[in-house]
């Protein structure tokens, strides 16, 4: 027999006036754009570090690195944990946590405990995202609301990403790199309170008879979470190590080897376990559209962060523009993403996330080619990388916001936390994978024509970034089916078979939260 709607979600749903659910909107999108902030404001950070604690390059990469590594990684464990046990909880513990950590970083004036406070924040962080889609699911299950939230959400965290880079540049120089970390813990401790009183506790319950607390720990899939957390971190630090020390390094080589045959070792453990106790059921990438969502999510970041750290150091070390100016002139991806922000998630209601998706594509390709040609030198800012820097951004959040939203539906939504955290976790491996394989190629092409000063290294980068955008779209028009728009997948595939009980059900859980209503 098909498990029984969820009857508690239908009801909090309902019970929730219009005014709280915007507020906890707001909310969850704080927190997005907190983990963002907390990544983007250090690259105004990052030379003021290593002059003040005396790093080396590739110690400064860590700071960075550190909390990558740790975000990526943790994941798939904080989505299991948020599918399994209420949400709420791995929510507003996640963000406190990163308000405590956040206060400690800004006290530390020694390299390796800010980078060991760093890796910690990454795993705090983690804790957040996924959870907090799998709360937006909860309290806007219909499917046009949901693809509206999921837009704000997502478009939060892009915006975050520059205005994090013109605060942090704002801090370090008219104030101290120690409140790139203090402003993410005046922010996050508050937000923590708040959102205790805030989120609904019932929210992650349901109706049916629920397993007791201490049984629930069974269908984590401990041991699937750990080889894959494990196989992530030994993959990322391969990455970050090879992009840093050289790909032919033994340790490299061998990391990536071991990483490799450990995602071999998880999708085969997968298949033998129950498909409710298993933390990726194998039949997860055969939802329809959902490999190819997983394929598009490799590209956001990756073209956002590749764009960010390469004019970001050559406006600094080659033009030699100061830290607010470069952060100035970043300005047209934030401004871009805000106004874009109220609206991308209304136009999955009127066009298929399919052709905006190959929209997007295009205004990023057009974009890439425009910095491939003129962004070598200071007066083609104007005629060639203001108007790519806006197209650019364009692209790429119509692309991120539209695959956000479809994911969700392509996935029933009781695994949202798990759902959340293989598409966050894509947009990390996208971007470790994207900035290693640019820094090398920049390195390579540099090291043959003439050193840092010259832009065909960096013009290298933009052609390869073009042949990955390109890539795909063709991917995107062959594959992504659209005849699914705005369906959300069943819990269950049964449920199809049952359709006219489901209704009955349905419509009294409708009746059940009327009386609710009459009553509060």
């Amino acid at each position: 027999m098909p498990p029984l709607p969820r009857v508690v979600d239908v009801l909090v749903h309902k019970r929730l006036s219009l005014t709280r659910k915007l507020v906890l909107l707001a909310m969850l999108c704080l927190a997005q754009s907190l983990d963002s902030f907390n990544f983007a404001a250090l690259f105004s950070a990052i030379p003021v570090l290593d002059i003040s604690m005396g790093m080396t390059e590739t110690q400064s990469t860590w700071i960075f690195s550190a909390s990558q590594l740790t975000f990526s990684s943790f994941l798939l464990i904080s989505g299991r944990i948020s599918d399994v046990y209420n949400p709420k909880i791995a929510f507003v513990g996640g963000v406190f946590s990163l308000g405590i950590l956040s206060l400690c970083a800004g006290f530390i004036d020694t390299k390796i405990p800010l980078i060991t406070v760093r890796a910690f924040t990454g795993i705090a962080s983690s804790m957040t995202v996924p959870s907090a889609l799998a709360l937006l699911v909860k309290v806007f299950p219909d499917p046009l609301e949901q693809a509206r939230a999921i837009g704000f959400f997502g478009c939060s965290g892009a915006i975050a990403n520059i205005g994090g880079l013109v605060i942090g540049a704002m801090f370090v120089q008219w104030a101290s790199y120690h409140w790139v970390f203090l402003f993410v813990a005046v922010v996050a401790c508050p937000l923590a309170l708040v959102c205790v009183f805030i989120i609904p506790s019932q929210i992650g319950e349901t109706a049916d008879t629920p397993e007791p607390e201490g049984a629930k720990w069974k269908n984590l899939d401990l041991v699937g979470v750990c080889i894959l957390t494990v196989a992530f971190i030994l993959f990322m630090f391969a990455v970050t190590s090879g992009s840093t020390d050289g790909w032919k390094s033994p340790m490299v080589l061998v990391l990536l080897i071991v990483s490799t045959l450990m995602v071999v070792s998880f999708f085969y453990w997968e298949t033998l376990l129950p498909v409710e106790k298993a933390a990726i059921p194998p039949r997860t990438w055969f939802y329809t559209n959902f490999s190819v969502l997983f394929a598009v999510a490799l590209l956001p970041f990756f073209w956002w962060n590749t764009m960010m750290t390469m004019f970001s150091t050559m406006w600094q070390n080659v033009f030699h523009w100061s830290v607010i100016s470069t952060a100035v002139h970043m300005l047209p991806m934030g401004i871009v993403g805000l106004a874009l922000s109220f609206f991308t998630g209304s136009l999955s209601r009127i066009f298929s996330p399919k052709w905006i998706i190959l929209v997007g594509l295009s205004l990023c390709m057009i974009a890439t080619v425009l910095l491939a040609l003129g962004g070598g030198k200071p007066e083609n800012y104007w005629p060639y990388v203001f108007p790519a820097f806006s197209l650019g951004t364009s692209g790429m959040l119509l692309t991120y916001s539209l695959a956000n939203i479809a994911i969700f539906q392509a996935a029933p939504s009781s695994m949202a936390g798990t759902v959340g955290a293989i598409f966050n976790g894509a947009l990390q491996f996208g971007s470790a994978i994207g900035l290693a394989a640019s820094s090398s190629i920049e390195s390579s092409v540099e090291a043959a024509h003439g050193g840092s000063q010259e832009y065909t290294g960096r013009a290298a980068t933009c052609w390869f970034l073009l042949g990955i955008v390109a890539l795909q779209f063709i991917s995107i028009s062959i594959f992504y089916d659209r005849s699914t728009n705005h369906k959300s997948q069943p819990e269950n595939p049964d449920l199809v078979q049952h359709s006219t009980k489901s209704d009955e059900k349905i419509g009294d859980v409708d009746k059940l939260a009327s009386i609710v209503e009459i009553h509060s």
